[in-house]
């Protein structure tokens, strides 16, 4: 890990181009270089040798398995499973656990799709979904609490949210999960790989996250990290060879499912995005998780200040510093946000529409000058 006072030289890792202003790592983020060698690495071994070294893409498979435990601080590395995004790990949990008709279903009002349609597709079961107002409210868990009742049988959700940028308190949710036998799913896109995180310390049955955002790798890869007394819990919608014991073993005529988290994992690894954040991950690493986050608050309490003192913005993300995380969302008084999004699209300034207004999402190595130079093209536009 990099000490405070060590440089970050991270110039020759992303070698955007200059007329660019990337704040948008909470949608795509750009690769590392490291990563995109990784992966240039990985197609000329196929194209000039095939899989000829396949036990060490098994060997680069545990290392990543290792990287991602590290970064959840899971208890062991047989708690992750690799799956295709978020969205198949939550509705491995959504069509995995046996629901019961009149069971219900608490979320917040601002989650993504992905965090709420899985949920309510489960109402021809009898399941409700109810969702909790978190809106400028001082205390959004209280919010969440105070729809549970006997027969509330999980809660999900964001660990920051998509367009607010609101970051829950997930241990004193994880502690009343706990404290009324309550299950905890998070969605932690818009969290892992920008800020630290614990799975034991919030006391989550369920974490699940893409590697394309603040993780820095291609789509196609996420981690589902199931807690181990929750594994055969889960009832498994998908078989195939791989989510075996034994699995390289294709004579035996009998098996068993692995009681790792490779039993949610059906069929082949994908092996080039395992290369890929593979790479990216080590990256992380090696700044240290606890250097990113100060680096990406401080560039959201950079635009949080800065963009305060424009005229006629308003910050429609949480501004306290509990609350905030990598995302900066805000609207103009007197432009459209979609006049303004395509005003900052022209000047290079690449971010997103999102909860009324325009998403900045800087990440740690985003530099100061690139916000700044930001905040006056924002300040620029034409008012008509």
């Amino acid at each position: 890990m990099l000490h405070q006072s060590t440089p970050l030289n991270l110039n020759p890792e992303f070698p955007l181009n200059d007329n660019i202003i990337y704040l948008n790592h909470a949608a795509v983020s750009p690769w590392p270089q490291r990563t995109a060698e990784a992966v240039q690495r990985f197609a000329i071994e196929n194209v000039t040798q095939g899989a000829t070294h396949y036990p060490q893409w098994q060997k680069q498979e545990v290392v990543l398995r290792e990287q991602l435990r590290d970064l959840l601080n899971a208890p062991a590395s047989t708690d992750i499973a690799l799956l295709k995004n978020t969205s198949e790990a939550l509705s491995v949990v959504a069509y995995g656990l046996t629901w019961q008709a009149g069971d219900n279903i608490v979320i917040t009002d601002q989650e993504f799709p992905s965090n709420r349609i899985v949920w309510e597709s489960l109402q021809n079961q009898g399941v409700t979904v109810r969702q909790a107002n978190i809106s400028n409210i001082t205390d959004p868990e209280a919010s969440l609490f105070a729809l549970v009742d006997e027969r509330t049988r999980l809660i999900s959700v964001s660990a920051v949210q998509y367009a607010s940028g609101l970051r829950m308190d997930l241990e004193k949710i994880g502690i009343f999960c706990r404290n009324h036998k309550i299950l905890f799913c998070v969605d932690a896109i818009q969290s892992l790989g920008a800020l630290q995180f614990d799975v034991q310390a919030i006391h989550a049955d369920f974490v699940m996250a893409d590697g394309h955002k603040w993780m820095l790798a291609p789509e196609g890869l996420a981690v589902f990290y199931c807690k181990a007394e929750q594994r055969e819990q889960l009832q498994l919608k998908q078989y195939g060879w791989h989510m075996i014991e034994n699995a390289h073993n294709f004579d035996v005529k009998t098996w068993t499912v692995a009681t790792s988290g490779k039993r949610f994992e059906c069929g082949s690894p994908n092996m080039l995005n395992i290369h890929a954040l593979s790479a990216s991950l080590s990256l992380l690493t090696e700044v240290g998780m606890a250097t990113v986050e100060e680096k990406v608050l401080d560039n959201t309490h950079y635009l949080l200040e800065n963009l305060t003192q424009l005229p006629d913005i308003k910050i429609l993300s949480p501004q306290e510093p509990h609350r905030y995380a990598g995302i900066v969302t805000f609207s103009h008084q007197r432009v459209e946000h979609s006049v303004l999004f395509h005003h900052l699209l022209k000047q290079g300034v690449i971010c997103a529409q999102r909860g009324g207004g325009i998403r900045f999402s800087p990440h740690f190595y985003t530099p100061q000058e690139k916000l700044k130079q930001a905040i006056k093209y924002v300040n620029d536009c034409p008012i008509t």
